[in-house]
């Protein structure tokens, strides 16, 4: 994904980076883990690091959203619905644009095919985060059970969502176990800090 340029004096043979060496992830562990193992084989640690900020991005953004509807006087199940998918679609579509530009920011060329494996799998990963919470507020909707009840089953799979990927970001570290904790337990704090922002930004 660096190919070589005018002012690249090793006319594309340049050192090989840190970043930009791929060792094969091994497979196995959760779903996010296998995804994320894929992605690294294909992309490396800079894809990866792009997958997870997407989910991140799309995860508090649909939680923001639950915990709006669900302080809310008047819950209904259309507005949670829609509100959730589109609140979830735009944020990864502006996440996919920004790539795109970066890209030809640094790069200097449009994308080729590797290129679009990552950002399509980068993408994915973002819209992944609202299946299981649409799919609870879709059954609000048909009322097969309370909408109040999905909204709250939401909001707790959005925050365990959340937890598994810092401890996915922090297990994937080479720092030492109390750093490690330490960088988690900052992680949770800073989460519980947006979500606190986000919801205030939205009811204001």
């Amino acid at each position: 994904m660096k190919p070589g340029s005018a002012e690249d004096p090793h006319g594309g043979n340049r050192p090989e980076r840190p970043d930009d060496r791929r060792v094969a992830a091994p497979e196995g562990g959760s779903s996010m883990q296998r995804r994320y193992d894929r992605l690294f084989n294909t992309g490396g640690s800079r894809a990866v690091g792009a997958y997870l900020r997407e989910r991140i991005y799309a995860t508090f953004t649909g939680l923001a959203i639950i915990l709006v509807i669900a302080g809310s006087d008047h819950e209904d199940a259309d507005h949670a619905l829609l509100a959730l998918l589109f609140g979830v679609l735009g944020i990864t579509i502006a996440g996919l644009v920004s790539d795109v530009v970066s890209h030809l920011a640094v790069e200097g060329e449009f994308l080729h095919g590797r290129d679009w494996i990552v950002l399509t799998r980068v993408a994915a990963g973002g819209l992944s985060t609202v299946v299981v919470p649409g799919g609870l507020v879709f059954l609000g909707w048909l009322e097969i059970i309370d909408l109040s009840t999905a909204l709250s089953a939401a909001a707790i799979v959005y925050i365990v969502t959340l937890a598994l990927i810092g401890w996915l970001a922090v297990r994937r570290s080479h720092a030492r176990r109390w750093e490690q904790v330490a960088a988690l337990g900052i992680l949770v704090g800073l989460g519980f800090l947006v979500i606190a922002l986000q919801t205030l930004a939205k009811v204001v």
